[in-house]
């Protein structure tokens, strides 16, 4: 299990210590030993230990307290008990102080396997949520920052600005060694490096990269972010500049989205040698989305005509994410991003679809109606902007649907049957699609395809983990039914 967390195994008897070690490490798990509460919260202080196998009943300072400490230094680790059955008042201590699961003495070894395993799941996924939040944060300071800086300049420094900017927001937020923008050459059909950090190589020296050959001809092609996480999986179309994209792993996102692309925002080489991930991928593309927004700011037609107000977007993704990162069921992270969504789109219903395991309709996971009209429970996936939207991978963003030759009334409306101003999103898990996010708005509102892009993004995380967390769940039930195993072979 290389690279998973360790587990600190806490006992005052050797016996014990040993024993747990032995059997976790035929596992597969890594384990690190104390013997006394102290020596616990000293160990506990390293980021890699990830779960702790607890002793409650020790000398000087108990198990309760070391759990106690360790839910204000350590919040995020996953803490199972040892007790022995005369313990159940510190049980219940225990367990309203924030600990994970509790094992009785004489332990049983697949018992203790499977109450491990879970807690890793858990912390793993906690600790991505945690960390996504806290880069999503990372980037809003950036966004932040780049909107304050652009409105100090004139006009035609602008566009220099937010590309040196991105660039950079690109580098720090990825941890990349490497970033780009490149933008469109209408005129010529190429792509031209306007901005880069980390490249050795001049700008004015980098060669053009023709639209629809290369990784970022293909992208802005395409319309569609690529993460390549090795060498030679999931590689985009076309063969790779020479020099650019050396890395094994890098991600690459349009700039815009629509017809309205105006170039590509590129990461490669991760610090730590380490593979992007699905979260790299959504943070650029919001950047992505953010940049192409403030170029449009920038161009001449811009000060004529700036158009309707767009929601926030990358607060939008902040709030989502927030929501569901205060959650732990999986029916309450959903319902709380979806709160999160219905707050910013003041839509009505807002629901939440996932694809039903024969692959034949679309069935409604959750969904915020307001007191007001519920949304279908079942969808048929081919049928309908909604299907289309499944099925295409792209948004629709609308406040007349019935115009569309696509629309269904069947499909795209609430229950009600009333047509009105609608917007879909899909949900995609390393370009595979898992369902769809739709909202009808009370009002008209400016609600562009760029933030449904970012939708689209931000909920697909959620989904993404609520998948982990009934992982998690079976694994519970798994263990329920070793323990009632063992309770029947021990009964006479």
């Amino acid at each position: 299990m290389d690279g998973a967390a360790r587990i600190l195994v806490v006992d005052d008897e050797r016996f014990f210590r040993e024993a747990i070690r032995d059997a976790l490490s035929r596992a597969g798990f890594v384990c690190v030993l104390a013997e006394s509460g102290g020596e616990a919260l000293e160990r506990a202080e390293s980021d890699e230990i990830g779960v702790v196998v607890l002793d409650i009943q020790m000398p000087g300072m108990n198990g309760i307290e070391v759990l106690r400490r360790l839910r204000e230094t350590r919040p995020l680790v996953r803490v199972i008990i040892l007790s022995a059955h005369t313990d159940q008042a510190y049980v219940l201590e225990a367990l309203r102080l924030g600990a994970a699961d509790y094992l009785a003495k004489p332990l049983h070894e697949e018992e203790l396997v499977l109450a491990v395993r879970r807690a890793l799941e858990g912390h793993a996924v906690t600790t991505r949520w945690e960390r996504l939040r806290a880069r999503l944060e990372a980037l809003g300071g950036q966004l932040a920052e780049l909107h304050g800086a652009v409105r100090r300049v004139p006009r035609d420094e602008r566009p220099a600005l937010v590309c040196e900017r991105a660039a950079r927001a690109a580098a720090g937020v990825l941890q990349a060694a490497r970033s780009s923008v490149l933008l469109l050459d209408a005129e010529a059909s190429v792509l031209r490096v306007a901005a880069a950090v980390g490249e050795k190589v001049p700008l004015a020296e980098m060669d053009p990269v023709p639209v629809g050959e290369g990784v970022a001809g293909s992208v802005f092609a395409r319309g569609e972010p690529i993460l390549v996480v090795g060498a030679g999986r999931d590689g985009p179309p076309g063969p790779a500049p020479e020099g650019r994209y050396a890395s094994s792993s890098f991600v690459v996102t349009p700039i815009g989205d629509g017809e309205e692309r105006v170039g590509v925002l590129c990461a490669t080489d991760r610090a730590g040698a380490e593979p992007f991930a699905e979260e790299d991928a959504t943070l650029l593309r919001i950047l992505g989305l953010e940049v192409a927004a403030l170029l449009r700011e920038a161009a001449p037609v811009a000060a004529a005509d700036p158009g309707e107000p767009g929601l926030a977007d990358g607060e939008l993704a902040r709030a989502i994410c927030a929501a569901a990162t205060s959650e732990v069921a999986p029916e309450r992270i959903l319902g709380a991003a979806l709160g999160a969504a219905s707050a910013a789109l003041g839509g009505a219903p807002v629901s939440l679809y996932l694809l039903d395991p024969a692959g034949e309709e679309l069935t409604r996971e959750a969904q915020r109606d307001a007191g007001e009209s519920s949304d279908r429970p079942r969808l048929r996936r081919g049928r309908g902007l909604t299907g289309a939207v499944f099925a295409t991978g792209r948004p629709v963003a609308t406040e007349r649907p019935a115009a569309d030759p696509r629309f269904d009334p069947t499909v795209d409306t609430p229950e009600d049957g009333e047509a009105r101003p609608f917007v879909c999103v899909p949900l995609v898990f390393r370009r595979t699609p898992l369902g769809v996010f739709r909202a009808f708005p009370r009002e008209p509102r400016a609600v562009t395809l760029r933030t449904a892009e970012v939708l689209g993004a931000a909920l697909s995380a959620a989904v993404r983990n609520v998948l982990l967390y009934r992982s998690l769940l079976e694994s519970i039930e798994e263990l329920a039914r070793v323990r009632r195993e063992r309770g029947q072979r021990a009964s006479p």
